[in-house]
């Protein structure tokens, strides 16, 4: 691979480094942190669904980057810079809020930085969008879901050992540096001057038909799954083993090893096979997870099977997250790149914030195990949505 497109795609899994530090956190110690500070999983549920609000209505973000040349320093890289600033403050301030004393304060909190990430984020995916070629896709995609996996690696082996050996103040402090990892790395991609035809169009929302609104359906379900699945897992090896915060975080990291793994995995079944082939071999990974998740994550089958299975769900997460991404992008009219893709990404985080919050309802109403059987009924809807979305030749779901 050519030193210049390596670091081009290094700045993108850095962009998406820095989102899986604090997914790391969120995955691995946020629900542990608000139970210990006295809150219910409905409470946790409740707080996973409003902070991710930003990721559902990010389509405004798109839209002004889209249109804005903002300073005429660029359509991108101006607002990734703006974002990453608000997350560094937010998480700065962070532990100066208890979420037992002030839930709704440290929900509002989580709801700004996660507005700066939602910012970075659509606007990485424009970047993105505008600079890499169809054949690529599949590998750009491994790289950011694979960053993002890493940078939860990272995060919850770190924060884990901070949180039970320092203090939450450090957890807090350590994520903010870890925010700033992408900024000088950041002068290694240019946007291009669009041409006319790229330029923002109202017009090319009529892009957006019925086969697209399928697929943002599709990812909504598949985000549900995977998301309403992955909150579960440490208050049930919690509940079942009573593991520590600093086992939390390590098997967190483990889990992102598997993540990584799924990232390129997934990318590869792009390469390989047509989108629609490579999904339904996805739900069957993901099936067989949930299954596993399900039966045989308990005492009587011990700690280190239960470990191999989480690392299990994380490659079928992986794999889940870079197909979706990679086939998002073949629906996107370039004039509205950032906006089309942030429409098929809010349906994402719509899934997210529905999955988080049925998940932790359901657990607390049925138990764990349950949980985890009604998601795979749920995972296997998505092979009837399928012939929907591609419909009889794939190639239809590209634009021009």
């Amino acid at each position: 691979m050519p030193q210049k497109k390596f670091f081009r795609y290094l700045t993108f899994g850095s962009l998406y480094f820095t989102q899986g530090t604090i997914q790391g956190f969120f995955a691995a110690l946020n629900a542990l942190y608000l139970l210990e500070n006295g809150l219910q999983m409905t409470d946790v549920g409740i707080f996973g669904f409003i902070a991710l609000l930003p990721f559902v209505i990010k389509i405004g973000l798109g839209i002004i980057s889209d249109r804005v040349n903002l300073f005429g320093m660029g359509h991108r890289k101006p607002y990734i810079f703006i974002g990453l600033a608000v997350q560094f403050i937010c998480l700065i301030g962070a532990p100066f809020v208890n979420p037992g004393e002030f839930f709704w304060g440290y929900v509002a909190l989580a709801f700004t930085m996660q507005l700066g990430m939602a910012l970075y984020d659509t606007c990485t995916d424009g970047l993105a969008l505008d600079t890499t070629p169809k054949e690529e896709h599949g590998t750009i995609q491994s790289f950011m879901v694979g960053g993002r996996a890493v940078g939860a690696i990272v995060a919850a082996s770190v924060v884990g050992f901070l949180a039970e050996n320092v203090s939450w103040l450090s957890v807090f402090w350590v994520l903010a540096a870890l925010t700033l990892i992408p900024v000088p790395l950041m002068f290694f991609v240019r946007e291009h001057q669009r041409k006319v035809e790229e330029r923002f169009d109202w017009s090319a929302f009529k892009a957006f038909n019925r086969r697209t609104l399928l697929a943002g359906v599709l990812g909504l379900l598949m985000f549900v799954i995977i998301l309403g699945a992955n909150q579960l897992i440490n208050p049930y090896l919690e509940k079942q083993f009573g593991i520590s915060l600093s086992a939390a975080g390590l098997i967190t990291s483990l889990w992102s090893v598997g993540v990584v793994g799924g990232s390129f995995v997934g990318g590869w079944l792009i390469r390989k096979y047509q989108p629609r082939r490579a999904l339904v071999i996805g739900v069957g990974l993901l099936s067989a997870a949930l299954l596993a998740l399900a039966f045989l994550l308990t005492p009587q089958f011990g700690l280190p099977l239960a470990i191999a299975l989480v690392v299990f769900f994380g490659v079928a997460y992986g794999t889940y997250q870079t197909e979706y991404f990679a086939v998002a992008m073949r629906f996107v009219d370039p004039r509205i790149a950032a906006s089309m893709f942030a429409i098929l990404m809010a349906f994402t985080n719509i899934g997210q914030g529905i999955g988080m919050g049925l998940s932790g309802m359901l657990s607390d109403l049925t138990g764990f195990s349950n949980t985890f059987l009604i998601l795979f009924v749920i995972n296997l809807l998505i092979l009837l949505l399928l012939p929907l979305v591609f419909g009889k030749k794939e190639s239809h779901t590209e634009h021009a």
